[in-house]
């Protein structure tokens, strides 16, 4: 006999298995993406109570596998698998995008003597200064400011230091709320105009259609991992099939879909319609007077453009080549289509962004922070920051920085300035490419290490000079070359501790058992 769950009792019965809050809608989505069968009794969604218990017994194993792949000293407590996607994502930390940054939760393990009951040093506390000498998008400087210390943050990358200082600064809320809502007004009326919109209703209901037809949910997916359905032949030819539907319609409205040239990443990556419209918002961007209100509506468009590029879903991330027609999507095992427009993206992160920012301005402390856009190798932090905020500077020549939290480039893996390449193009930032250390573009042979262990002892050079004595340094890095003994040496610096965390939420498409350490350094 089969017992079978509502989504609420199997909710219920698996946050007391698993000791841990697992809401209705972590269930749901597990029908969704056919990781377990939907039934149905009484007219009311089920699942067997069996099915599930062997959901969880598979991914219970994974501490094990984990430390026999990584080994014994992985330490799983500083892996955060209880939390949900929403806790490591918190207030401004979801602001937009960023390929490689860490956990807020890890920040705060380390700063905070209270996050952990068995902790026995503590190394900060409020008051005390923090140094980021690879800020990325911010999240030392903003969780810095969460629990009552001061930060710099210094970025080689234009928009990495827009980001980390948008996510910090005070809001005008009802300024930002009236200049979102005007623009999005006059984009919706401006869109009105186009044609892509009845073409884009007639391509939505033939695509519903279809994919009712032929991939119907979730039964399609749960064929495909049966390997009952050849999914890259029955894909192919599906795509195919619907193509002819795809043209027909096209043809009816006369819609443009490419642009004219591919010179730039504007005119390569987006859509006639699309890049229409993002100059449209671009334009009213300008005429905004509060320069505050300004650099949050640039944020807004800026992540959006990024989810409007031509191509699938899953390659958002590491973009291959556009798209320009509908094509089978793996993310949602169906037929999906590009995007024509901007504007449900524009609305949706404009009221996320606004949400986000007054959760942060509920929490935010009575501290000091900012990101300075320079080369962390030769920068004169004292000077610089007592130019754009003198109060914080002579914090800062009194205090000095207790340490350091940082997570730097790891080498040959990520172009810090190609990611936004989008952002770069339209709002016309400054480029420093060749100034990144450990970019992706300089590879990761014996050259390329070398280059890495000098630029990163050259960033703790020149930041001791600015540390109180007793400093304490975290580095957050994966160093499969093991470089850091080297660069601590040519700091002048010795690892007093290393802690192995395991990474379990990698937005790369490869989920395989993946590790990085925690450096401890302090001076010899």
């Amino acid at each position: 006999m089969i017992e079978l769950l509502t989504i609420k009792e199997a909710s219920i019965w698996a946050s007391e298995h698993l000791q841990k809050n697992v809401t209705p809608s972590n269930i749901s989505y597990l029908i969704q993406y056919g990781r377990i069968t939907k039934r149905s009794k009484n007219g009311s969604v089920t699942i067997s109570k069996q099915e599930l218990i062997d959901y969880y017994k598979v991914t219970g194993q994974r501490e094990n596998d984990w430390k026999q792949k990584l080994g014994e000293d992985l330490n799983w407590a500083l892996s955060f698998e209880q939390l949900k996607e929403k806790e490591t994502t918190k207030h401004v930390h979801r602001l937009h995008p960023y390929k490689g940054k860490f956990i807020p939760q890890l920040v705060e393990y380390f700063l905070d003597s209270h996050t952990d009951k068995f902790k026995t040093e503590t190394y900060f506390k409020k008051g005390d200064i923090i140094l980021d000498p690879f800020a990325g998008s911010g999240t030392t400087l903003v969780q810095a400011n969460e629990l009552g210390m001061h930060a710099v943050g210094i970025d080689i990358s234009t928009f990495n230091s827009l980001i980390t200082n948008t996510k910090l600064t005070k809001v005008d809320f009802f300024d930002l709320d009236n200049e979102f809502k005007k623009i999005s007004k006059l984009l919706k009326d401006y869109v009105k105009k186009s044609n892509h919109v009845a073409f884009e209703k007639d391509l939505v209901n033939a695509l519903s259609v279809f994919n009712k037809k032929y991939f119907p949910s979730p039964e399609f997916k749960i064929q495909v991992r049966k390997k009952e359905i050849d999914e890259k032949v029955y894909t192919t030819e599906k795509v195919q099939e619907f193509s002819k539907t795809f043209h027909q319609i096209r043809k009816r409205y006369q819609f443009k879909i490419r642009q004219d040239k591919s010179n730039s990443f504007l005119e390569k990556w987006y859509l006639q319609s699309v890049k229409n419209e993002i100059d449209f918002v671009y334009e009213q961007l300008q005429k905004v007077e509060n320069q505050t209100t300004k650099q949050i509506l640039t944020i807004i468009l800026s992540r959006t453009i990024r989810s409007c590029r031509a191509t699938t879903h899953a390659d958002l991330a590491t973009l291959k080549e556009p798209v320009t027609e509908t094509y089978y999507c793996r993310k949602h095992g169906k037929i999906c289509k590009p995007l024509f427009s901007i504007l449900s993206w524009w609305n949706r992160y404009g009221k996320d962004t606004l949400k986000r920012l007054g959760e942060f301005s509920k929490l935010r402390t009575n501290t000091h922070q900012i990101c300075l856009r320079g080369n962390s190798q030769n920068i004169d932090i004292f000077s610089i920051v007592k130019t754009k905020n003198q109060e914080f500077g002579q914090i800062l020549e009194q205090q000095k920085f207790r340490g350091i939290f940082s997570s730097p480039p790891y080498v040959g893996l990520i172009n810090y300035h190609e990611q936004h390449a989008y952002a770069y193009d339209l709002f016309n930032f400054e480029r420093n490419d060749e100034l990144e250390i450990g970019s992706l573009f300089k590879g990761q042979g014996k050259e390329a290490r070398n280059s890495y262990i000098e630029g990163l002892a050259g960033v703790l050079n020149n930041a001791k000079p600015f540390l109180q004595e007793d400093y304490d340094i975290f580095l957050v890095a994966n160093d499969k070359y093991n470089m850091y003994p080297t660069i601590a040496e040519k700091a002048d610096m010795q690892i007093i501790n290393q802690y192995k965390r395991p990474v379990l939420n990698r937005t790369e498409k490869n989920k395989t058992a993946y590790s990085e350490i925690i450096f401890h350094l302090k001076s010899k």
